[in-house]
């Protein structure tokens, strides 16, 4: 920041948040569905969501001056440009993404207590309220996540490697990406077991079931399969402590052949730690939202990948939004 700022850019900072909570509000009332299909007025809006007239129309005038909903002649609607990402039965929608920033709010907003030595959360939270809602969020995380897994994959060359061993891999979007770009390999995915239901239905819709393995479990407490070649541990290190992340690392170990590679897809900070901005940024929701999450510079990754006796540690490739890739190979046995 410079003088030529001023105090404006400070204040721009401070009031942020209200443009993110009057979004958040429009989503939790699900507005943007509800106006998808025709211009309503206040009253017959207010009816669908139980709202109050008055406070709603306040909030239906700060969502359209946001260019999110069009107002004429007192009424409202949402334009299939918006619907398509903030409807809720849009098969593009965001919405679950939306909601689950919502979710963080109230602790985001302990964020001085945490900072002034208050407990860290003791309960994790639940990214669904519901099944359906997971499944919607896990949807909306494929959407938006899709378009990089296949960037990803092509970037890390998974080459002549046979079996891959995605770890959290959620509806398949990475096991997808890197089974279109190497045809040879098969694909195990670990994750939870409503998760594993979701990856089943999309690879099937992919025509790639033939070629996968679909194992439910918790990392945390479950051991991994073992046999494989390639492992992939996608946006799951900032979740966890550093020793948790340890003994992650010593299963992983564990699960790979000799000679094996491992490839941790993250937030990899320098060791300023205040870049990439969006990683420093990340840390604070991992501060408030788990128990002992961050995001970690590469000198730590290495230096834990190394205790667990990983060797050829490097960075395969640099990232600004959790697009960082770290390499590593369980050594040949002599």
């Amino acid at each position: 920041m410079t003088n030529a700022d001023g105090p404006g850019k400070i204040l721009k900072l401070a009031q942020g948040f209200m443009e993110s909570r009057i979004l958040l509000s429009a989503a939790e009332l699900d507005l943007f569905t509800v106006l998808q299909k025709a211009p309503l007025p206040v009253m017959e809006i207010a009816s669908r969501v139980k709202g109050d007239p008055s406070a709603l129309a306040a909030l239906l005038d700060a969502v359209a001056a946001l260019g999110l909903l069009q107002k004429k002649d007192g009424a409202y609607f949402c334009e299939p440009a918006v619907a398509r990402y903030l409807a809720e039965d849009s098969p593009e929608t965001v919405l679950p993404m939306v909601l689950h920033a919502a979710s963080l709010w109230n602790r985001w907003a302990r964020l001085t207590d945490i900072a002034q030595g208050a407990p860290a959360p003791t309960k994790r939270l639940n990214l669904a309220r519901t099944g359906d809602e997971l499944k919607s969020f896990i949807g909306a995380m494929h959407s938006i996540g899709a378009p990089l897994a296949r960037q990803i994959a092509a970037d890390v060359q998974p080459g002549a490697a046979k079996s891959l061993l995605d770890i959290g891999g959620g509806s398949g979007t990475y096991a997808i990406a890197f089974l279109r770009e190497a045809p040879e390999m098969r694909a195990t995915i670990f994750d939870m077991p409503a998760v594993i239901e979701m990856a089943r239905a999309r690879l099937e819709g992919e025509g790639l079931m033939g070629r996968a393995t679909l194992v439910p479990g918790n990392f945390h407490r479950d051991e991994l399969p073992v046999g494989h070649d390639l492992v992939l541990l996608s946006a799951i290190i900032h979740s966890n402590s550093p020793a948790q992340n340890l003994e992650l690392y010593r299963k992983i170990f564990h699960a790979l052949v000799p000679g094996g590679r491992l490839l941790i897809r993250d937030h990899v900070m320098e060791p300023d730690r205040i870049k990439p901005r969006d990683g420093a940024i990340f840390a604070i929701n991992m501060l408030v939202g788990t128990l002992g999450g961050s995001t970690y510079t590469y000198e730590e990754i290495a230096s834990s990948l190394g205790e667990a006796g990983f060797g050829g540690i490097r960075l395969l490739r640099e990232g600004e939004h959790m697009d960082a890739v770290v390499e590593a190979f369980k050594p040949t046995e002599s």
